[in-house]
């Protein structure tokens, strides 16, 4: 029989809370990704915790994780509380670095217990299947059923991937997050051959990204009005993926002209692991190692890890004003180290703020992103700051595919959807990604926003 219908359950009407079931039939149904709801959106949820799994889940055989992206994975610690037992189906490199994301969202939101945590990581990876790309899954085959999952490269952060259902012969694909075709260390994604009903994110499908030799030139010029200002450069940034994709054009750029100070005790974790799952990276990365480069590991990369260390650093970068790029968490500067270099360092003009990812509405990066330029003032921790620094925007470094990209792979279909649910983005990117690709041929196609 077709699926009966798809539910979503979070990342409908904004960019936060990925979470979407496919119903088979009243007794089987799939869970797409299962994330949190950060920002405004987390503010929005009706219920006073937005962790809360408020949808029946009695039919969920398995959850499909598209990648490991907190707003895509981080209710799993609350969907297994729930009494989810079935399997947690993932990307090879997805089952290395789950179990780090979901440590820390386990810590953060239900406990710091040793023996709870432990437990709890041990119990999520009994759960985990990894699957190796490409390669068809068989999850049900009864009389009733035959449902089939198959994982392609997605190019987003390392182990991402967009999912292939057969339910019964028809073909949902679910594209998760969907990576830019410039991405470093990552192949850019490849469209599956056919789709019956897609399902696809949208967060930029409103706008198109600078390419990457333009993004570089960018960070550059924020690199040297720095060592002009003698300041520093502050890049809030997400402790997977992004990081990593600084670091490695960072080694390009800098050549060893500066430190680069990784605060951020998640993120070295994930760029450890990054380092370990080479046999993931692309081409040209690997073209980047055997000429003797170290593009996670370089010289100047300077590691801090313990509390004590990171609040000398900030001290010390605020009183001498030496110049350096600190990449720290939070991406959108609503917790994490990076609000204490912005507390100590927004109100001095040497210093630049330097975003390299989306901003969520609620969040004071937003805030941030769109008073910095008048000179106006941020909230951070229930204060007041005047932000006085130097202000950038780098759109080109989006982990995300942009409009041009998003109908790039729906054209790269030899047969295309009949139905299309845009989900993953505000509502005017929709919109405009939806009339992108009425233009691109798909006027025949029925659309969901």
């Amino acid at each position: 029989m077709p699926y009966q219908r798809i539910e979503h359950h979070g990342a409908r009407s904004g960019v936060t809370g990925s979470c979407h079931q496919l119903h088979i039939d009243a007794d089987t149904s799939l869970l797409i990704d299962c994330g949190l709801f950060q920002g405004a959106e987390a503010q929005r949820q009706s219920q006073a915790d937005p962790h809360t799994i408020d949808f029946d889940i009695r039919s969920v055989r398995a959850l499909v994780a598209t990648h490991v992206h907190i707003d895509h994975v981080g209710r799993i610690p609350w969907l297994l509380a729930a009494g989810f037992k079935g399997p947690i189906i993932c990307s090879q490199p997805s089952a290395r670095l789950l179990p780090l994301v979901l440590e820390d969202a386990f810590k953060l939101g239900i406990s710091r217990e040793s023996d709870n945590v432990k437990r709890y990581l041990a119990r999520v990876e009994q759960q985990i299947i990894a699957l190796p790309y490409r390669q068809w899954f068989t999850l049900v085959d009864t009389a009733e059923n035959r449902i089939k999952i198959r994982l392609q490269r997605a190019g987003h952060i390392l182990g991402s991937a967009y999912v292939e259902i057969d339910c019964n012969g028809e073909r949902i694909v679910f594209s998760g997050d969907l990576g830019a075709s410039h991405t470093p260390l990552l192949p850019a994604p490849e469209p599956p051959e056919r789709a019956d009903v897609l399902v696809l994110e949208s967060t930029y499908g409103d706008r198109n990204h600078d390419d990457r030799e333009t993004r570089k030139y960018r960070l550059k010029g924020a690199i040297d009005r720095a060592l002009r200002n003698q300041g520093s450069v502050l890049i809030p940034a997400f402790s997977i993926g992004r990081t990593q994709e600084l670091l490695y054009e960072l080694d390009e750029i800098l050549e060893g002209q500066l430190p680069v100070i990784l605060d951020s005790p998640l993120a070295s974790r994930f760029t450890a692991a990054y380092r370990e799952l080479k046999p993931f990276w692309d081409e040209e990365a690997h073209d980047r190692l055997r000429q003797g480069h170290k593009p996670l590991a370089f010289d100047t990369l300077i590691t801090v890890d313990s509390h004590e260390e990171h609040i000398k650093m900030v001290r010390h970068l605020s009183a001498t004003g030496r110049p350096a790029i600190v990449i720290a968490g939070s991406g959108m500067c609503n917790a994490g180290r990076i609000v204490n270099y912005l507390k100590t360092m927004l109100g001095d003009e040497r210093h630049d703020v330097l975003f390299v990812g989306y901003q969520a509405e609620g969040t004071p990066g937003r805030d941030i992103q769109t008073y910095g330029p008048r000179k106006g003032y941020v909230e951070l921790e229930g204060e007041r700051y005047d932000i006085r620094a130097n202000i950038d925007t780098i759109g080109g470094y989006s982990a995300h595919a942009d409009q041009q990209g998003l109908v790039s792979f729906v054209k790269g279909m030899r047969h295309k959807p009949r139905e299309i649910r845009l989900v993953h983005g505000d509502k005017g990117a929709k919109q405009a990604l939806k009339e992108a690709l009425v233009v691109a041929d798909m006027s025949n196609t029925e659309f969901k926003i």
